[in-house]
């Protein structure tokens, strides 16, 4: 049997409610910030709920050079070019070499790409008239776009692709970049994800009442729902003997992942966790681990009702005996749910906890549920020597993705 090859990660890079790069990110996650307030990237009056994990004073050019025009991109490729440049500089691949541009390639999830731009567009047609509407801002409404933009200012030949899985696209992406490394139709990989805030998702979720008034609260007794945020992240993806050979850090290795459904319900997840059960199981059997070596979950824990408890029992079901022995944490109590950047965000999440030896917190908790009897990490962070790392993403149309990250025996990072 061929051997597969082991893949790596290089470099991070994003931006979200409580950082605008990875150093202020690992303090952040350290320190169980809260990203989530009130939005003004847009208007909520009369809304049920007006807060949110919204990114503030974003200023596009203290990412993005001069030498990269911004005219016509959306606040979702702005995010998500700012955070492969990051990632990029972060694996010392910025300025990019020519020869690796060849088989380099993208992969980016999201879900409301310029939708932002999309809603301002048809405010200016209705109010206005078309005279004064700018259809050129419709050039980058729809999800594509980010990949394509970042593809194109970097002179990437390799595969470009653009996941669109609901709140696992992040996650599924690096699975996916992976493979393509692995069955060598690229060298590297550029794998993440974006999303941006927008009315139309903001006020879906605000009419399903889906959302928590105040901050949202994952596991706990009285959760009353997500808190929705915006965030970018990205990451390079490499096999170990090129990261070595150019004396790359690495931050850890994609280990295994697992992509399932639950074919039961548009919104709701299966409340017996049959999809979320499989997708753990497929990610340990394709990393060849088992339940004894996961150190830490980072879940999905968006805050709702059913899934939480969906979750938890699906970790009962996998883990046995063992899942009261596993800590586990929802990072979204911080950064808020990003959506379709989510996996992408909370992997960046896992291979720092491997990388700098902590497990992040579940903040804003107060109340056990019984339904709920994990040990979620809620009076802060803790220090651990962590080896590999299972991250969930589970999303509406019952679109499930588990990646499992691992420690690189030599791994190390610097960034304080």
């Amino acid at each position: 049997m061929h051997k597969k090859k082991r893949i790596v990660v290089t470099g991070m890079g994003t931006i979200n409610a409580i950082a605008n790069n990875i150093p202020e990110f690992v303090r952040a996650l350290g320190e169980g910030s809260c990203g989530i307030g009130e939005i003004d990237l847009f208007d909520t009056t009369g809304y049920r709920c007006r807060k949110g994990g919204q990114i503030r004073n974003f200023l596009p050019r203290s990412f993005i050079p001069e030498e990269f025009p911004l005219k016509r991109m959306s606040r979702a490729d702005l995010l998500a070019f700012a955070a492969t440049l990051e990632a990029l500089r972060d694996a010392g691949l910025y300025p990019l070499p020519e020869a690796m541009k060849e088989d380099m390639g993208v992969a980016i999830g999201g879900g409301s790409g310029g939708l932002l731009e999309g809603e301002s567009f048809y405010s200016d047609l209705l109010q206005k008239g078309n005279g004064k509407a700018h259809f050129s801002r419709l050039s980058s409404v729809y999800c594509a776009s980010s990949t394509d933009r970042i593809a194109t200012f970097l002179g990437l030949l390799g595969p470009k692709i653009t996941l669109m899985t609901a709140c696992s696209s992040g996650a599924t992406v690096l699975g996916y970049g992976r493979d393509l490394i692995c069955n060598g139709q690229a060298s590297i990989m550029l794998a993440g994800g974006t999303e941006p805030m927008c009315r139309i998702t903001y006020s879906s979720f605000n009419a399903l009442k889906s959302l928590d008034p105040d901050v949202c609260r994952p596991f706990d007794r009285h959760r009353g729902g997500l808190s929705l945020g915006e965030a970018a992240a990205v990451m390079v993806l490499e096999p170990l003997d090129g990261a070595l050979a150019r004396g790359a850090r690495i931050y850890g290795e994609i280990l295994g992942y697992g992509v399932t459904c639950d074919a039961h319900h548009m919104t709701s997840p299966d409340e017996q966790a049959s999809g979320a059960i499989r997708s753990m199981e497929a990610a340990l059997k394709d990393s060849g681990l088992g339940p004894e070596d996961i150190d830490y979950i980072n879940a999905h824990g968006t805050a709702t009702a059913v899934n939480d408890a969906m979750e938890s029992m699906a970790i009962r079901e996998v883990f046995g005996r063992r899942a009261y022995a596993v800590p586990v944490s929802s990072t979204k109590s911080m950064t808020a749910h990003t959506l379709g950047a989510s996996g992408a965000l909370e992997g960046i999440v896992s291979l720092l906890a491997l990388a700098h030896g902590f497990m992040p917190p579940t903040i804003n908790y107060r109340d056990p549920d019984p339904r709920c009897d994990l040990d979620y990490i809620t009076e802060g962070a803790r220090p651990a020597a962590l080896r590999a790392v299972l991250s969930n993403s589970f999303a509406f149309g019952g679109n499930n993705t588990t990646v499992i990250f691992g420690k690189y025996p030599n791994g190390s990072a610097d960034h304080g």
